[in-house]
């Protein structure tokens, strides 16, 4: 289990990178989070939800990803409480107090969905969650300390050194653990060094020293992570494509709703050498030069839409369409463009319906079950697949020109101008047939040769390497009990 001294440490690239290392060892590997809290999560085959690190690490792993690698999974609607998602399927909402109460009763189910994962493997590796030291969330603990004892299985913890302090971080993990946890704690990696690492080499050994606890590794910065999906929103300030390759590159402006959710949507565009894809934080206006504004999907549609009004992006975007230029709503963007979103039963908060942006004729009413399903289709001539994770049934004039045809059956809105769009669909930036279509219509003339899912598994490959050269990833084996396998392979 690779546990952190706090968030955002770099534990699930790590595992990614560690789980293609030892899948090309030829040991058969999966990987698992007891907890995790996100508003980025992916759909299995099974129609369940998990964390969207998992599914990335699933993929490192060459595997489908499976609702029991990721038991527990959080997904924050207000600053205090969460929808709680259990092996794969909502179970309801709670508050940080009632939380803490109901995980008593989840350990059970998190260690079943552990031995499921287990059977046939070689191999699991597990990823914690926020930091190792967290005593105040000690007892019932499931995601860190308390999962590794009840499991009994060996930890190593991951410091952040490119945040500073990580002597410290490792140091002070080591003081606040008591002394069973500090013997489970077989050895220590620091993350995200820049720099000569001969200049850090005392510093090794005095975290050695005072915590008894061998260096396992100093892993250099990998720039390349900026090309997989990010986990959390705390990154979008580093997502932002760098452009190049015309005069002026694309320009797509993303507003930074406060439940932003799913925006590895994005990481597709971000990819393309001549795109720029800019996150705009609260208390930023939306850049007079966008040719897109996509607005993302959100865990709270309608808290989310006055979000967006209270930062007058409204006026931004209505700006924006009368210089003539394109919108693009993804799920809850998509529900939010049109004139109405009604919550009649209450699903997200308070029973009512608010005014859409009105840039659609569309409305939505939040109904019926979640719908979580992967999915296949074709738009703009192309085709598509992703996945639908949503809440609400969208109706309107609009829909008899859908954006897609998904299954068959018609999904999304094209305004009679043809410049306004939506649709359900997450992940159909990730065919590169699709992106190129869609970005031909804000630069007509426009091609690119970028292959998105191949580029993913090289990097995944090329983080396998780097954790090879920088991680005693033998002892890593040897520490978890298993053999190292027969040698790196292709």
């Amino acid at each position: 289990m690779l546990q952190g001294t706090g968030s955002d440490v770099g534990k699930s690239l790590l595992v990614a990178g560690l789980c293609r290392a030892a899948v090309r060892r030829g040991l058969e590997v999966a990987p698992f989070k007891p907890q995790n809290m996100s508003n980025n999560a992916a759909v299995t085959p099974d129609g369940g939800e998990i964390g969207r690190a998992q599914a990335l690490q699933a993929r490192a792993c060459r595997l489908e990803p499976n609702r029991h690698m990721n038991p527990v999974l959080l997904k924050p609607q207000s600053d205090i409480g969460a929808q709680v998602v259990v092996q794969g399927r909502v179970e309801g909402c709670a508050g940080a107090k009632d939380y803490h109460v109901l995980k008593r009763t989840l350990l059970p189910r998190v260690l079943d969905s552990f031995r499921i994962l287990g059977q046939g493997r070689d191999l699991v590796i597990v990823e914690g969650a926020g930091s190792a030291a967290e005593v105040n969330l000690r007892a019932q603990d499931i995601a860190n300390m308390g999962f590794a004892e009840a499991a009994d299985i060996p930890v190593v913890l991951a410091g952040d050194i490119d945040r500073g302090g990580v002597i410290a971080q490792l140091v002070g993990t080591h003081a606040l653990l008591p002394d069973t946890e500090r013997t489970r704690v077989k050895g220590f990696l620091v993350n995200k060094f820049r720099g000569d690492p001969a200049l850090f080499d005392p510093a090794l050994s005095v975290i050695a020293d005072r915590t008894g606890w061998p260096s396992l590794g100093l892993v250099p910065w990998f720039a390349d992570a900026a090309r997989l999906p990010a986990e959390d929103a705390a990154s979008l300030a580093q997502r932002a494509g760098t452009g190049g390759g015309q005069d002026r590159p694309l320009r797509v402006v993303v507003p930074q709703l406060s439940r932003i959710a799913n925006f590895d949507d994005l990481d597709p565009l971000a990819a393309e050498t001549d795109v720029d894809v800019l996150f705009v934080p609260p208390g930023r206006s939306l850049p007079l030069d966008a040719d897109l504004i996509l607005l993302p999907g959100s865990k709270a549609t309608i808290a989310d839409l006055a979000f967006f009004r209270a930062q007058g992006w409204d006026i931004d975007l209505a700006a924006h369409v009368r210089r003539g230029g394109r919108v693009l709503g993804v799920c809850a963007g998509y529900q939010m463009l049109g004139t109405e979103v009604a919550d009649p039963m209450g699903v997200e908060g308070p029973p009512g319906a608010v005014p859409g942006l009105g840039w659609l004729n569309v409305a939505t009413e939040m109904a019926g079950d979640k719908r979580l399903c992967q999915i296949e289709g074709h738009g703009l001539g192309q085709p598509v697949q992703g996945y639908e994770m949503h809440m609400g049934v969208t109706e309107g004039p609009d829909r008899t020109r859908p954006l897609l045809t998904l299954a068959g059956r018609p999904d999304g809105a094209i305004s009679s101008d043809g410049r306004i769009m939506g649709c359900y669909l997450h992940g159909l930036f990730a065919q590169d047939g699709f992106r190129r279509a869609f970005l031909a219509l804000l630069r007509p003339g426009r091609n690119s040769d970028l292959a998105y899912e191949a580029t993913v598994d090289a990097v995944l490959d090329n983080l396998a390497d780097h954790l090879e050269a920088h991680v005693a990833i033998d002892r890593l084996m040897a520490i978890a009990g298993v053999s190292s396998g027969v040698g790196v392979q292709g």
